[in-house]
């Protein structure tokens, strides 16, 4: 056997070592929860709606999406809290971008990963109307500290270009444990979300029985989750089984219900809320806000 060959062993063992040591050090820890795991508790007495701003505001003359600026602007104005998406420059550096390339949101072209930070600072961002803003990319850590020091949550949607690992050590460095909120996608993400990180609060995808079903064969706890029913109603009992486990809904309004409620009135935010859905992820948050009755 080569030396090269024993040195690699010795790494990767190292490594899953030190991986190993991480995640029993955490769940060690776990005392010490997000105080949003309490916080978002489904509770029938206290059943008072939220608006999750989709993309950190999209829609909005003058205001691009997932943009500091734009969080800001939004936060004055109604409750909310924050959806956003983290992806990952060349230079490894954690950055506010929903799609893989530049065009659609900013002046630059071509994919995110081929700039550095430092080269993306050149390009401007862009809103949803196509005019050019003097707003720039923000880093993750950036927003993670507005957050902070606004109170603002945040729920977190990782691109496919970024371990989950890197988005939890950046909410660790911040400290911003109570305002993360990480968003999965399937039960595999959902468990792996819960191993690197027991501590914070989850978005997971429960949009039928069966997906619930499923989330509660692992072993991840109730109190962790927020239910993501997607972005078409369910049948009402879906909602109730939810509850009764103490869960909160979050219904995908974001796109043709946001649609059927602009065409139809804006109302069938209340009527949403009655059926059972506790958290609007939305395009329309200041509609939908004013239909809700949240005030700031």
């Amino acid at each position: 056997m080569s030396r090269f060959t024993v040195l690699l062993g010795f790494l990767i063992i190292f490594s899953c070592k030190n991986k190993s040591n991480y995640i029993e050090e955490v769940v060690a820890n776990k005392t010490k929860v997000s105080a949003l795991i309490e916080s978002f508790k489904f509770n029938k007495e206290k059943a008072t709606p939220l608006i999750s701003v989709h993309r950190g505001g999209s829609g909005l003359a003058n205001y691009p999406e997932n943009c500091l600026e734009t969080l800001q602007y939004v936060n004055d104005s109604i409750s909310a809290i924050f959806e956003i998406d983290v992806a990952k420059t060349k230079d490894d550096v954690l950055v506010l971008m929903h799609d893989h390339t530049l065009e659609r949101t900013t002046t630059g072209v071509d994919r995110l990963d081929k700039y550095t930070y430092q080269e993306l600072q050149a390009f401007n961002l862009v809103d949803d109307f196509g005019t050019e803003t003097t707003f720039k990319i923000p880093k993750f850590n950036d927003v993670l500290d507005w957050a902070k020091k606004n109170k603002a949550v945040l729920t977190v949607d990782i691109k496919r270009s970024v371990d989950i690992a890197e988005v939890i050590n950046a909410i660790r460095e911040e400290q911003a444990e109570d305002i993360s909120i990480i968003i999965t996608y399937d039960v595999e993400q959902a468990v792996k979300a819960y191993t690197l990180a027991p501590d914070l609060l989850l978005s997971v995808s429960a949009r039928n029985q069966e997906e619930l079903g499923w989330l509660l064969e692992t072993d991840i706890p109730t109190e962790n989750m927020l239910a993501f029913t997607g972005t078409r109603l369910s049948d009402v009992k879906l909602y109730e089984s939810i509850h009764k486990l103490g869960i909160k809904t979050i219904l995908g309004t974001l796109g043709n219900l946001d649609k059927q409620a602009e065409a139809r009135g804006d109302h069938l935010y209340k009527t949403w809320h009655t059926m059972g859905i506790d958290i609007f992820a939305t395009d329309r948050p200041f509609q939908a806000a004013t239909a809700l009755n949240i005030v700031k």
